[in-house]
């Protein structure tokens, strides 16, 4: 990439509210898919989740995190309590009776930890990190950087690391996100995946 042009890459950092919400979901319902991940901060520990439950919740959190890959097929409604965050398809009635009294502890939540996340995210606004990171990159393998969207959603995660939650995104807990040095290195493999 020569100076001054603009990257054909792009990646968005973020804390989405309807993330938040799937995943204290996923704690106070038990659910353990997808294993890899670890519970989030704060949320009391339900289950274990019925193997019907676990099936419709993974479905909708597929949905949420990523819904171009993962269109519902079918139409949705709103839960009643989650205000516009919560949709499911009709057929997911067991995870719609299950998550209704859920509804404004999940929303406390959810708000309070993206609001945490807005406010530590102010203080990253000149952060260099992806930047120098696909640059790095770009000089180790001799050639600019394919075109790529990668989103990042930062997560009060209760273990430090990286996830893979779809093809273009990924969870970053928020204790690795704020130590610059460490995440600097967390993410190269990442972007050499992306170049």
């Amino acid at each position: 990439m020569q100076r001054g042009e603009a990257p054909t890459w792009q990646v968005t950092e973020s804390t989405d509210l309807g993330v938040l919400i799937a995943l204290y979901l996923r704690g106070a319902l038990g659910v353990r898919t997808p294993e890899q991940l670890p519970p989030l901060r704060g949320v009391p520990a339900g289950g274990p989740a019925s193997d019907e439950l676990a099936a419709q919740w993974l479905r909708y959190w597929e949905m949420t995190v990523e819904p171009l890959a993962h269109p519902a097929g079918a139409p949705l409604e709103l839960v009643p309590g989650f205000e516009t965050h919560v949709a499911l398809p009709a057929e997911a009635a067991a995870l719609r009776r299950a998550i209704e009294p859920l509804a404004a502890p999940a929303l406390a939540y959810a708000d309070a930890a993206h609001e945490r996340q807005r406010l530590e995210q102010r203080g990253r606004v000149n952060d260099l990190t992806w930047p120098h990171a696909v640059r790095t990159e770009e000089r180790r393998i001799g050639r600019a950087a394919h075109p790529f969207v990668l989103n990042v959603q930062i997560l009060p995660f209760a273990q430090r690391g990286i996830w893979r939650l779809g093809e273009l995104t990924i969870a970053v807990s928020d204790g690795l996100r704020g130590d610059v040095a460490a995440f600097g290195s967390a993410i190269r493999p990442i972007v050499a995946d992306l170049l």
